[in-house]
């Protein structure tokens, strides 16, 4: 067990201690590194080479790889809810949120990860842990240090797009409501600020911040906390938004245009220039205790970089399922197994996995007519 993992593991029980019942989610002891040693010896080397195989073709995949993962464990915690595209239910799956939708980037990533292994160790590797080591994956192609991603997680057989107001950060938090639904899920504001560093790549649409380059308020048209040149920079890109405006043609923004591709500290030098994107974002640095914690940041990357590790181990242990009698091993990550579906797995595996690799997100007769511009996933 590396140095790494036992500081968190101490850090982790410490913290379900403080916060005992005043959190609805908690951290789950049973997970563990190696998990798959005996049973898929080769799992972890197969998700890597398919992650880093996908992100080779595009390397935006990253940024959505780690923002998939954040989603699926803020709402019923990590248990692969969000790539479901139906459930026995029949809820609209979280999938289709406004929180998530067509912002969804790298779920073919998961897909393909996940038939590939189905190939080597059938019914053994859980979409839910195969996410957590695509998300690790993603952040050291990004240039973060490699770091131990615990496993056991099995598969939940439930999605509901209901779960998600109220409990997912959103663009227009400030830090009080952000600390607020962390600690809800047994985290600190230091990890509000450490998690949030994963603007350091990625980006957002124009949607998620014109309310700050238009009609701002009644003395001023643009948000005076924007430095002006960066402001006059996004109002080129992003024209004043208009009613009939296709949320999907939206054109979008690099959170951080100096090293965009890059998992490093330059998001923290970048709010504190007046160049935070979003409005969660400049909020960092108009609460006083948050931000300490940006200037700590933005002059030291290697502490950032243990930290943002450290706090992706603690948000991959939200609430997950690890006893037997809990949730499943999917076959496939879209959906969830019935009888039917495991007798085809293994009778025509290959066959399975074309499919399960081509197939597209399923939206309701709705589309996305329910998108709510004010709530809208926070990375």
């Amino acid at each position: 067990m590396s140095r790494l993992t036992v500081v968190f593991l101490v850090g982790a029980a410490a913290a379900a201690a403080l916060l005992g019942a005043a959190v609805d989610a908690k951290i789950v002891d049973g997970l563990r590194a190696g998990f798959y040693n005996k049973t898929c010896p080769e799992a972890e080397g197969t998700i890597r080479d398919v992650v880093n195989s996908e992100i080779g073709m595009d390397r935006t995949i990253a940024a959505g790889i780690i923002r998939i993962f954040f989603h699926d464990c803020f709402i019923t915690g990590c248990d692969a809810s969000i790539l479901l595209d139906e459930t026995p239910s029949g809820d609209v799956p979280e999938k289709e949120s406004s929180a998530n939708g067509f912002t969804l980037h790298g779920l073919r990533t998961i897909d393909v990860a996940k038939s590939t292994i189905e190939a080597m160790c059938p019914n053994t590797v859980s979409c839910a842990d195969i996410l957590a080591f695509a998300a690790r994956d993603a952040a050291v192609s990004a240039g973060l240090p490699w770091y131990d991603v615990t496993a056991g997680r099995r598969d939940g057989m439930r999605s509901n797009m209901d779960d998600l107001p109220g409990k997912m950060p959103a663009p227009g938090h400030q830090v009080p409501r952000l600390a607020e639904l962390f600690a809800q899920h047994g985290m600190s504001q230091e990890d509000l600020v450490v998690l949030s560093g994963a603007h350091s790549i990625g980006g957002a649409h124009c949607f998620m911040f014109s309310n700050r380059l238009y009609g701002f308020s009644q003395g001023a048209d643009i948000d005076p906390a924007l430095e002006p040149a960066y402001a006059a920079q996004l109002r080129q890109v992003c024209p004043q938004p208009r009613e009939e405006d296709d949320p999907e043609k939206a054109p979008k923004v690099s959170f951080d245009s100096r090293t965009a591709q890059e998992l490093d500290n330059v998001y923290y030098s970048e709010l504190l220039a007046g160049r935070g994107l979003l409005t969660s974002d400049d909020a960092l640095i108009k609460d006083p205790e948050t931000k300490k914690t940006v200037e700590l940041f933005a002059a030291n990357d290697a502490l950032w970089q243990q930290k943002f590790a450290q706090a992706m181990q603690k948000l991959g242990a939200l609430d997950v399922l690890v006893d037997t009698t809990q949730g499943q091993i999917r076959q496939q990550c879209r959906l969830v197994n019935t009888q039917t579906t495991q007798q085809t797995t293994q009778q025509t595996p290959q066959s399975t996995q074309e499919s399960t690799q081509s197939q597209q997100p399923r939206r309701p007769g709705f589309g996305f007519g329910r998108f709510i511009p004010g709530f809208h996933g926070f990375f």
